[in-house]
């Protein structure tokens, strides 16, 4: 483009260019370039509004530069007056009474189709505007420009550009309107490159752009991410004059703060010295986008407001958004407060980001009664409620609000499709995510028929989303399939599978899966590196591991993460090279946090090293934890070797850091419903079957080898409700069962033979627990999914995916 651009300019005479200076941060066209054009207006008879004249193609003096509706504009504005002086004046047309006179055969002018071609507009009507064309050929009157401009314009709003263009290309004459809607109506079907492709054209035939058409171009290279050639409109336009009048400044700012420049945007923003509403709002809504800017945006709206702007339902809705990403309940209900003292409490947008705000905080008993009250709700309202659900799944106080967030989010989704909206793209994101966090494999295979039915499967985020639920849910092969169907595949995409393999151990596939990558031209990011990484560590790839390490910062000059040298450690851990783990430390340099020396910790405990483990255990213990299960690792160290005083130490701190309590749930979906139970839970109604089933499989596995682990985690408290005073290592050495083998045994007594059985788990699978529920697999001969807290564990034939390492953290 930006030979393009150079070409066409060489063709105009440099003594146009009023000046040859433009300032160096703006950007420049890289020769001279035609001075701006000002668009004088006149009546058409019978017209209710004002319309651009035809601007001469004749170049202006160089003394001109651009016209701010100056003598230019009045001396064309006086003869296009005089030479209507005789005809009849303005008069407003409905649609209907233009349609009757066309129908009565009156004398044709052109004023008649303006009505019915802002019907056309307003109806999306592409028939109805082709007819008309088809009318306008009949009598001639296609040969007025106005008209044709007018038909331009209506046939980019219907999405109908190839019309567009081939009457735009007919007609034999163009002001510079004509070529503004042409390059607007690009950009606003999404052909961002041919409205730039319009503007160079424009540009070649010596034509003037307006202020409105460079409008239009910034708009263009901010679709089309042309940030470079946005410069050099910039550049034109303060040439010219054009960068202080206020829709311009507007573009600048929109064109740079989506580039994610918001240092231009805003020294555009500063530069602006007539503000409205609209300038103001562009830049409080970037500042909303961007959590660096966010204490700019409220400062900006203060200032807003001190300048006597009265803020619209834009800048509203945005300034909502503001303390929605700050989490300010307070400032929100102050806004709040604020919409309802200028009448916009009822506008949609505004009601949507106050509900996402509520929803944001946790107060969702509010959020829904904003919800329930709405007399109109759009898709937007919908998928702000929904990903609200699935966004304060994390931030959940416990695992029990968590799920129950999740169950609204799914029961939200299930009223969706069954009203009169159609769920988009985002929807689906949203809550096969939420799919992704309950394992609820049943409802997102439902909800993958729901974008196969809609239309929604090609979008590269929903496919993203579906793999990632299937390999979330255990299902890899499933993963798989979505995965290999997929039109186009992004870096999220290839990593989500990667990933995947490496969950379900499967790590020479998720390194073929990466050699596959590379090979495609999709460039890895650091959390490819680390699925990698992590699949070389379950596999002991030692030499691969390496090799890949060396590859991130060598060949994509990737900075290792803790997460990336996380990965090498455990990897020697799992392979039982303790030296080389600490080696690797000690060379490395970095400082390994709570999850890397919890993994040594275990490591050296599970091979028998206990003066290393000590060692770890004390590095631990200085970074002070914040994860609970942390302590309950080190109290059974502790316990197990008879260290009572370090017993002692464990448990002042983890009560000075109020780590809380540790409670043992765990999950189970049969047939739509969800069964929750706790550690030696008896309040199933099939309790006694339970019990009885979980008695006679352990006895079988002890036949075929099993051996219940000795020093299993007794110190795991499962507090009950009125329980909860009650610290965590206490009252826990009656524990027989914990809950996951309790879900374990309703699955395989309430689902089909050779079903799969999956549970999810709140907290880590103890040594005991994940050693049995091998032996279940095999003697079942199902397979048994386990998602806890740090890991997926796939039991088969009395194998588990995770190669027996991820029971070793309790």
């Amino acid at each position: 483009m930006r030979t393009l651009i150079s070409s066409s300019c060489r063709i105009l005479d440099p003594k146009r260019s009023p000046r040859s200076h433009t300032p160096s941060d703006a950007g420049h066209l890289p020769c001279h370039t035609p001075p701006m054009a000002s668009i004088p207006s006149l009546a058409v008879s019978g017209a209710a509004t004002a319309v651009p004249a035809v601007v001469a193609a004749k170049p202006l003096p160089s003394s001109a530069g651009f016209d701010k509706g100056g003598s230019y504009q009045r001396s064309t504005q006086a003869a296009e007056n005089g030479r209507l002086e005789s005809e009849s004046p303005p008069r407003p047309l409905d649609a209907q009474e233009a349609m009757s006179m066309l129908k009565d055969g009156r004398t044709v002018q052109s004023a008649m189709y303006v009505p019915l071609l802002h019907r056309c507009v307003e109806t999306r009507g592409l028939g109805a505007a082709r007819a008309l064309h088809g009318h306008m050929a009949k009598t001639g009157t296609v040969a007025d420009m106005f008209v044709a401009t007018s038909l331009v314009n209506v046939y980019m709003r219907c999405g109908a550009s190839r019309d567009a263009r081939s009457l735009f290309d007919e007609m034999p004459e163009k002001n510079v309107v004509t070529w503004t809607a042409l390059i607007t109506g690009y950009t606003l079907n999404s052909e961002a490159v041919l409205a730039l492709e319009v503007f160079v054209e424009m540009l070649e035939l010596g034509r003037y752009p307006s202020h409105y058409t460079l409008g239009g171009m910034l708009n263009a290279c901010s679709a089309a991410r042309r940030i470079d050639l946005g410069q050099q409109v910039h550049g034109y336009s303060i040439k010219y004059g054009a960068d202080t009048i206020t829709s311009m400044s507007n573009s600048l700012c929109r064109m740079y703060c989506k580039s994610g420049d918001l240092q231009s945007g805003l020294r555009a923003f500063k530069g602006t010295p007539d503000k409205n509403v609209i300038t103001w709002t562009t830049m409080i809504s970037s500042c909303a986008e961007d959590e660096n800017y966010l204490e700019l945006g409220l400062s900006l709206f203060l200032d807003m407001l001190e300048g006597g702007v009265t803020p619209n339902e834009f800048t509203l809705t945005s300034v909502m958004s503001l303390c929605g990403a700050r989490l300010d309940m307070n400032l929100g209900k102050q806004v709040q407060a604020f919409c309802y003292k200028v009448g916009c409490e009822a506008n949609l947008p505004v009601k949507n980001s106050t509900m996402y705000l509520y929803l944001r905080k946790g107060e969702t008993d509010e959020a829904m009664r904003l919800f329930e009250e709405m007399d109109s709700s759009s898709i937007i309202t919908w998928n702000a409620m929904i990903s609200g659900y699935a966004q304060i799944m994390d931030s959940a106080k416990d695992d029990l609000h968590a799920r129950s967030r999740g169950f609204q989010a799914l029961k939200l989704f299930r009223d969706l499709v069954r009203s009169e909206l159609k769920p988009d793209l985002f929807t689906f994101s949203s809550i096969l995510s939420v799919c992704s966090a309950m394992m609820a494999l049943e409802q997102g295979e439902q909800i993958h028929a729901t974008t196969i039915k809609t239309g929604c499967l090609s979008d590269v985020v929903v496919n993203s989303a579906l793999v990632n639920m299937y390999n979330k849910c255990g299902c890899i092969e499933c993963g798989t399939k979505a995965f290999v169907e997929m039109p186009t595949r992004t870096p999220v995409t290839w990593t989500s599978m990667i990933s995947g393999y490496s969950q379900h151990g499967r790590s020479r596939d998720a390194i073929q899966l990466f050699e596959d990558m590379i090979l495609s031209g999709a460039k890895p990011n650091e959390i490819t590196f680390v699925s990698l990484l992590s699949a070389c560590s379950y596999a002991g790839l030692v030499e691969e591991a390496e090799r890949y390490f060396d590859m991130m910062r060598n060949e994509y000059h990737i900075e290792p993460l803790v997460d990336h040298y996380g990965c090498m450690v455990d990897m020697f851990v799992r392979l039982g090279r303790l030296d080389d783990a600490f080696s690797f430390i000690k060379r490395t340099g970095f400082e390994p946090n709570e999850a890397i020396w919890s993994s040594l910790v275990a490591g050296c405990r599970s091979h028998g090293n206990m003066e290393l483990a000590f060692y770890a255990a004390d590095r631990l213990l200085e970074l002070k934890p914040k994860v609970i299960e942390t302590y309950v690792l080190l109290l059974n160290m502790y316990v197990s070797t008879g260290r009572w005083r370090d017993v002692a130490r464990v448990r002042k701190l983890a009560k000075h850091e109020d780590v809380g309590f540790l409670r043992d749930r765990s999950w189970i979906a049969i047939r739509d419903k969800v069964y929750f139970f706790r550690a030696d839970d008896m309040t199933h109604p099939q309790a006694t079957e339970l019990y009885q089933l979980l008695e006679n499989l352990l006895e079988k596995a002890k036949a075929v080898g099993y051996e219940p682990y000795q020093n299993a985690p007794e110190l795991l408290s499962d507090s009950t409700e009125g329980d909860d005073d009650r610290p965590a290592a206490a009252a826990g050495s009656l524990i027989k069962h914990h809950s996951e083998r309790l879900a374990v045994a309703l699955g395989l007594l309430k689902t089909p033979p050779g079903a799969t059985v999956r549970v999810t788990k709140n907290i880590t699978m103890c040594r005991d627990c994940h050693s049995s529920i091998k032996y279940f697999s095999l003697l079942a001969n199902r397979e048994i999914v386990v998602r806890d807290s740090k890991r997926l564990h796939k039991f088969k034939d009395g194998r588990c995916s995770c190669g027996d390492f991820g029971a070793l953290l309790l």
